[in-house]
């Protein structure tokens, strides 16, 4: 036996250097079909957000006829209805923001309260997924049907109960632009903010409450921070989807255009002026800017929130 294994001195070493296990080959097949299975995701991606960028991009520096420019961006800081839109539309994502995260926060924490497995709680949910989008022309008739000049609940206030001097202009202004958006930013909060609250933990409570702490002590020193990222994040995330909104305003005011999403859509549309296309792109520029700035200070905050929710 001694010379039989004397015999082979590199049977050890010819064994490892023998044919790969079968699973090795199966397992770069598999890390290869998931990479093939991306494709689709990257070339939508680059269809409909990198190439539509790279596109205003270059065309927010550029003449009508191809050349180079600053002029476009100059335009954009020095023109002051282009000032004044950027200042209207940064005050009403932050308005509607502030509305949507102190009532949607109410209402999601409403809906803990209850029954985890209740009925209401399922129907809440399901209505805030539906209304959350409701939003563009739909909305914009819904309220002008409703809150409109020629609106039933205007016509029952003035033919059927007699009130005189009724003022309905507010809708058509920044006041009306306000109470609208808050109308899909309320349950967007809701969806946005629920996880994080149901990732609270009764033990926590019980725990701050067997160590002396009473209900402001555990807001205070326990829920407080542990929700705090999730709020601020979701008050990120409803100030971008405020300030990029775009159809709800444009089908409810008809005359001017105070904020930029309306300034751009004119700029790239309209008749009476003429070769503005990159003044336009110039300013869709600094909103993707200052949405991406939003998104990575929301990235970051969503990162911290992520270690309490499981």
């Amino acid at each position: 036996m001694t010379g039989s294994a004397a015999s082979m001195p590199g049977s050890s070493s010819s064994a490892a250097a023998g044919p790969a296990p079968r699973g090795a080959g199966a397992s770069r097949f598999k890390g290869a079909g998931n990479y093939l299975a991306l494709i689709p995701f990257h070339a939508y991606v680059g269809v409909f957000l990198i190439l539509p960028t790279l596109i205003v991009t270059v065309g927010a520096f550029t003449t009508p006829d191809g050349g180079l420019t600053w002029n476009n961006i100059t335009a954009m800081f020095t023109t002051d209805v282009f000032v004044s839109a950027f200042v209207k539309s940064i005050q009403l994502a932050v308005a509607t923001a502030i509305l949507g995260a102190v009532f949607g926060g109410l209402l999601a924490w409403a809906v803990v309260r209850g029954d985890p497995n209740g009925l209401m709680r399922q129907l809440v949910i399901a209505a805030s997924g539906v209304l959350a989008q409701f939003g563009g022309v739909m909305l914009a008739f819904a309220f002008l049907a409703t809150f409109g000049f020629n609106g039933f609940v205007t016509l029952i206030l003035t033919r059927n109960l007699g009130v005189t001097g009724l003022d309905m202009s507010w809708l058509y202004s920044m006041v009306g632009l306000t109470v609208v958006y808050s109308y899909f930013q309320i349950p967007l909060m809701l969806i946005i903010f629920l996880p994080s609250l149901d990732g609270l933990r009764q033990e926590w409570y019980d725990a701050s409450e067997s160590l002396g702490g009473g209900s402001w002590a555990f807001w205070r020193h326990v829920g407080g921070p542990i929700l705090a990222p999730s709020f601020l994040g979701a008050l990120l995330l409803l100030f971008t989807n405020a300030f990029s909104a775009y159809a709800t305003a444009a089908a409810l005011i008809s005359q001017g255009s105070p904020i930029i999403t309306l300034q751009i859509a004119d700029q790239m549309t309209s008749e009476v002026v003429l070769g503005q296309e990159n003044v336009g792109k110039a300013l869709a520029l600094a909103m993707i800017v200052t949405v991406s700035l939003v998104m990575l200070i929301y990235a970051f905050i969503q990162r911290r929130a992520s270690r309490w929710v499981k």
